[in-house]
């Protein structure tokens, strides 16, 4: 949930509104003055590494991980800064002592369709779009390590007197495996006081349990079938991200079907979608506006658009047809689940649950379509698993067709209340952004606070901004990277002296 939409040009300005210290202060402004330049350089040099999870590649093999550490452990040697290697893990600190501030962040990033950049996704591009710095991670999380690096650079400069040691915890499979930071975490002496920084402004207390229905079709047409059908039905990219792209090909199609298609895709003037002529037919491929799944809002999902220009027409249900059907009947365009049965709900504080189709993939079982919820406190989890499948079967005896398998993982929401920092860390958002109602808020991703005690996050990404990671075309504002900067500086000394 984002807030403030309309306060931008607050966003974007040094505004005093709410205490913070001097020291504060006064670092925060030298770090800007004296490292905005450095950090900037840095991100370049971070975002050159394609750290992308390989299937079967072990960590230690994938070479561009074994490059990013070299390149990390150089920066924060550089720095005067104290650096560990745990494998999946790295620490870079600041200080001494029992007590520590926990700063949580990740190396690792999702995959970059290169098609869809102006420049490489993995070279940071400062001239494109005047304004922004563009590159896969730039948001999401390359630059926020980039900028607590620096952070930590200016307070040690300025010998700032701190109780606690600051550790910055790099984790380098958060989008693809939590299972190494979980092993890790269990010998690991964690912190007293955690903040992810992989998330949203002003202070995030609560998070939606990533979950996701999985549902594959592996029927086939007989082999005497010679009508209208569809075959090839695909899209998307990952399993997190609202998809831009996705193809059909209609085989056999009758004119007057071509004609209400083609009639429907013009009602939907967000996309833009394609009919080249193949034999016997047509195939379409539907260009919409990817997103970061946890925010469905903001992009326009190709894979849920294809499907419903297809509404409305007695498709055979072979693997195509059957999840054309199951997606106009069950999921549609909306972003609630509001056709799925009875599972849709919402929470007073943490908002409805929200969906959003990511990807239609053909495997060895059959064409799987992956539902992303993001799921609230409101409802338990087997009254949900209960809901999905009761719809699923009721959708199967309606149409007369039975799914080769369906999957349901259902996640955990987080929420942390009376955290002993989070008015600390308001204070400095207030301070800065010149926000004095600023309130802790809730949000639909899923970092690793969740497996922190009292961890809440803080930034990078200002409310009422649509959250670009994971996006084809992720990039952070200049001023918005120096505000971080300014942020992180401040938050460092205030919670590392709280």
């Amino acid at each position: 949930m984002r807030l403030f939409a309309g306060f931008l040009s607050l966003f974007l300005s040094v505004q005093v509104c709410a205490d913070i210290s001097p020291v504060a202060q006064k670092t925060a402004d030298y770090a800007v003055e004296k490292y905005e330049g450095a950090m900037t350089d840095t991100l370049a040099q971070l975002v050159q590494f394609e750290t992308v999870a390989r299937e079967g590649v072990p960590l230690a093999d994938n070479r561009a991980f074994t490059e990013f550490k070299r390149a990390l452990k150089a920066k924060a040697r550089e720095l005067g800064l104290e650096y560990q290697d745990h494998g999946y893990v790295l620490v870079v600190a600041l200080g001494e002592g029992d007590d520590k501030v926990g700063i949580v962040t990740h190396g690792d990033v999702q995959p970059a369709n290169p098609q869809k950049w102006q420049m490489s996704p993995f070279v940071l591009d400062r001239k494109s779009e005047p304004g922004k710095l563009i590159a896969r991670g730039s948001e999401d999380d390359k630059g926020p390590i980039a900028t607590a690096l620096y952070a930590m650079k200016a307070i040690k400069d300025q010998q700032v007197s701190m109780k606690r040691r600051v550790e910055l915890l790099i984790y380098l499979a958060e989008e693809s495996d939590w299972t190494p930071f979980k092993t890790f975490l269990k010998t690991y002496p964690i912190p007293d006081y955690n903040i992810t920084i992989d998330a949203s402004y002003p202070v995030v207390i609560a998070e939606k349990g990533w979950s996701e229905i999985q549902v594959t079709a592996n029927s086939e047409l007989p082999p005497s079938y010679s009508g209208p059908y569809l075959e090839g039905f695909s899209g998307g990219y990952f399993r997190s991200q609202v998809p831009d792209h996705a193809q059909v090909t209609l085989v056999n199609p009758k004119e007057a079907q071509i004609t209400a298609i083609r009639a429907r895709a013009e009602k939907h003037r967000e996309l833009e979608f394609e009919f080249v002529a193949v034999e016997n037919g047509y195939q379409i491929t539907a260009k919409g506006r990817a997103t970061h799944s946890s925010e469905p809002e903001h992009g326009v999902n190709a894979i849920a658009y294809l499907a419903d220009i297809l509404r409305g027409h007695n498709w055979p249900l072979n693997q195509s047809g059957t999840l054309v059907h199951y997606l106009n009947d069950l999921v549609g365009t909306g972003i609630y689940a509001e056709r799925f049965g009875n599972i849709a709900y919402t929470d007073d504080f943490m908002g409805p649950m929200t969906a959003a189709v990511t990807m239609v993939k053909d495997g060895e079982q059959g064409l799987t379509s992956f539902l992303n919820l993001r799921r609230p406190t409101g409802k338990s989890a087997d009254q949900l698993e209960r809901e999905i499948h009761s719809a699923l079967e009721r959708w199967q005896g309606r149409r007369g067709v039975a799914l080769g398998e369906t999957k349901v993982t259902l996640g955990t929401p987080y929420r942390v209340d009376n955290a002993p920092h989070v008015e600390p860390l308001l204070d400095v958002f207030r301070h800065f952004s010149g926000i004095e109602e600023a309130q802790p808020v809730s949000i639909g991703g899923s970092t690793n606070a969740k497996l922190l005690p009292n961890a809440v996050s803080f930034g990078p990404s200002m409310p009422g901004k649509p959250y670009t990671g994971h996006s084809e075309h992720e990039f952070i504002s200049v001023d918005q990277f120096r505000m971080n900067l300014r942020m992180y500086t401040a938050m460092l000394i205030e919670i590392g002296n709280l």
